[in-house]
């Protein structure tokens, strides 16, 4: 059962959620400095980070799972007005959109709670262009936010980078940037802006693998395909030859010493 996206929204409406957000936000533009032109999508939870490309993007659109509902996107809090009708609200595993509509993705509060992660990815894959990138940004198995049920973060199943590749991979898609984010610790008092970048900065440098949040960029390749499973084992031609008949010795050929071989 995935969390309710009113009660993700609260979340971020809080200390901690804007710390998480700005934190995220940092990492994320430093990938993706310019979406002039491009189409974005957000799938999950993604509106916290998809507002500030919706100025620069060519269409930015937010679809949210059904089983986690949806808000009204944007909501007027980003200096848009009463502006409204971006977000859409659907199945989880079959998107309403056309195959490689999409150059950016932005995943957010989605593989932490999916039924089938692995069909969420190729999905995503079909609607993304080739040579796209998607981004996910989830819990950090290592950080202290995996462990506060308080948070969205706390939800569901976190990753390490190892998890993350190996259903990258397994979706045909490429990891090409790591980032971690979010070294403040999930406390209220401890989220405020000059006390959240005080963590970061030093967590970047004294200890890097232990930030709340873990980010991937991945690009998707169609010029090769990765080939899967272990290979099928040819039977013996014993074991293949109909009952009643029996081997027969290859015949031998010999040459004698006096004749040209």
């Amino acid at each position: 059962m995935r969390t309710d996206a009113v009660e993700i929204d609260r979340f971020y409406r809080t200390r901690r959620g804007e710390a998480a957000r700005t934190m995220a936000q940092r990492r994320l533009s430093a990938l993706w400095p310019d979406t002039k032109g491009l189409d974005v999508l957000g799938y999950g939870f993604a509106t916290p980070w998809l507002e500030p490309y919706r100025e620069s993007a060519r269409r930015t659109v937010a679809f949210m799972p059904a089983a986690q509902g949806a808000i009204a996107w944007p909501d007027g809090r980003g200096g848009q007005g009463s502006e409204r009708g971006l977000a859409c609200l659907g199945e989880e595993t079959r998107l309403p959109f056309a195959e490689a509509m999409f150059d950016r993705i932005i995943v957010a509060h989605a593989l932490e709670e999916a039924e089938n992660m692995q069909r969420l990815l190729r999905e995503l894959w079909r609607v993304l262009s080739p040579e796209g990138r998607l981004v996910i940004i989830a819990a950090h198995r290592s950080g202290a936010w995996a462990r506060v049920d308080a948070t969205p973060f706390g939800h569901g199943r976190p990753f390490s980078r190892g998890q993350l590749t190996r259903a990258l991979q397994g979706a045909l898609f490429e990891p090409s940037a790591w980032a971690r984010a979010l070294y403040a610790p999930p406390w209220n008092w401890l989220c405020g802006p000059r006390t959240a970048n005080g963590f970061e900065s030093v967590g970047e440098k004294l200890w890097p693998g232990f930030g709340g949040l873990i980010l991937v960029e991945a690009v998707k390749h169609v010029g090769a395909v990765r080939p899967r499973g272990a290979p099928v084992p040819v039977k013996p031609l014993e074991a293949a030859r109909p009952a009643g008949l029996s081997a027969q010795p290859a015949p031998q050929t010999t040459t004698r010493k006096d004749e040209p071989s």
